[in-house]
């Protein structure tokens, strides 16, 4: 998409298979607030209250190395940002079945929640693939619909 000064956009849109447009800044955001407000609800013990710090750190830190990544000065930086992404959703995964195995009256919510963030890890997986392969970033073509372009800021 070209804008008036002839540059072309980012998006962070994505499409999943049932067609629904989801914004992945939105949804990197809305993943966070939705840990912080299932942990807001757990009992504070010995046990759970490391694993709450602990998913609260990861969960959040997702949608903000994302912020960081959609403003990346460079391709390396872009990738490191993105990877970082990929990275704290695994460790959110981690954190979420520990806290189910210390509160398995939890268990349906934390993995809903793990689904999420096994989601987010499969999205910058593709992202990540795609980097490595060189290719312009056209996810529209893997059915997830999310248009990144590398020829920003010259890059190719």
């Amino acid at each position: 998409m070209k804008s008036s000064n002839s540059k072309i956009q980012m998006t962070n849109k994505i499409r999943n298979v049932n067609n629904k447009i989801y914004d992945l800044e939105e949804r990197t955001a809305k993943f966070g607030e939705d840990i912080i407000g299932f942990v807001k609800s757990l009992k504070r013990d010995e046990i759970n209250r490391p694993l709450i710090t602990q998913v609260i750190r990861s969960a959040t830190s997702i949608g903000a190395n994302y912020m960081e990544a959609d403003g990346a000065e460079s391709k390396k930086d872009f990738r490191h940002k993105i990877a970082l992404c990929k990275k704290e959703a695994k460790e959110t995964k981690h954190w979420l079945r520990m806290i189910a195995k210390a509160n398995p009256d939890r268990n349906i919510e934390c993995q809903k929640l793990w689904q999420e963030a096994q989601e987010l890890s499969l999205i910058f997986s593709s992202i990540l693939l795609l980097l490595d392969k060189r290719k312009k970033i056209d996810i529209w073509n893997l059915g997830f619909g999310f248009n990144f372009n590398l020829r920003l800021k010259g890059w190719t």
